[in-house]
């Protein structure tokens, strides 16, 4: 490469960092633990701008908030302030208490939003796989962010990426019926178990259990791997439930991907997933 075409190269990178401020491991409670902690990015000179709250995967035992791959960078450009939160795992804490994690980091983000750039008055929830059936739970079940003295009225939209935990009953009974069909050995640490192991803490963890008419729940963008048939029945079955109380609703197959290539394409210009999530965004944000 020419030494002009490495200067421009040089110039192009520094001027794409300036123009995102990046703030990392901020701690959301006080004392914290080392799991509660969350990353921002922010547009240089960002002010009022939405605030989109990304829950990570990883089955609730596993992942991080720097699995966030290009969305930070395309959400920026957009004119979001992007927000990516950790939370303490299973089986180190139960699913009440992780569940909690969320709503505090959620709390922390409606406070301090403002210094940021963001407008904490129109946050977008959203997650992927285990991050998914927590973002559908904190926007249909109101008691978490209720606790933390958020309204839903300021959430302004939810996204869940690939879930399979929608309906926790329904996702318990689906697996254990092909493992025993099958002849195979049934998970250790399944969804019945990291759920409680008690049925009505697998209803009340079910983000169907809580949607109801006149709410304030937000609009939902649920987006889903077409061919796969778990995930797909999940997205349709939470869609079905939200459009019965008069939710708006979008359920969203991606054509030729998987659960981890649907996470990694979100916010890539050229991806149809990415395409449908700015419209629905567009479209929430009007409202």
């Amino acid at each position: 490469m020419r030494p002009a075409a490495v200067l421009l190269a040089v110039l192009a990178l520094t001027a794409e960092v300036r123009a995102q401020d990046v703030k990392r491991d901020i701690p959301y409670t006080d004392p914290p633990h080392e799991k509660q902690v969350l990353d921002i990015f922010s547009p240089s000179g960002a002010k009022n701008l939405p605030v989109v709250f990304w829950i990570h995967g990883g089955g609730w035992q596993t992942g991080d908030k720097t699995d966030v791959q290009v969305k930070p960078a395309a959400f920026n450009e957009k004119g979001f302030v992007f927000v990516s939160v950790n939370y303490r795992l299973l089986p180190a804490v139960d699913m009440g208490t992780l569940t909690r994690d969320v709503a505090k980091a959620a709390h922390w983000v409606h406070d301090h939003a403002a210094e940021y750039g963001g407008d904490p008055k129109r946050l977008l929830i959203m997650g992927h796989s285990a991050g998914a059936q927590l973002a559908a739970l904190l926007c249909t079940d109101e008691r978490y962010l209720k606790a933390e003295g958020i309204p839903l009225s300021d959430v302004k939209g939810c996204v869940p990426v690939d879930g399979d935990t929608y309906d926790v009953p329904a996702s318990i009974e689906t697996a254990e019926t092909r493992w025993r069909v099958h002849g195979l050995p049934f998970a250790k640490f399944g969804h019945r178990e990291k759920f409680g192991n008690d049925p009505a803490k697998h209803k009340d963890f079910s983000a169907v259990t809580h949607v109801a008419k006149d709410k304030g729940i937000p609009p939902f963008l649920i987006l889903h791997v077409a061919g796969h048939p778990d995930v797909t029945a999940q997205a349709l079955r939470l869609g079905n439930v939200l459009k019965e109380a008069g939710v708006p609703v979008t359920v969203f197959g991606a054509k030729e991907s998987t659960h981890s290539k649907i996470n990694a394409d979100l916010g890539r210009p050229d991806d149809p997933t990415t395409k449908a999530l700015y419209e629905f965004l567009g479209t929430a944000l009007k409202k």
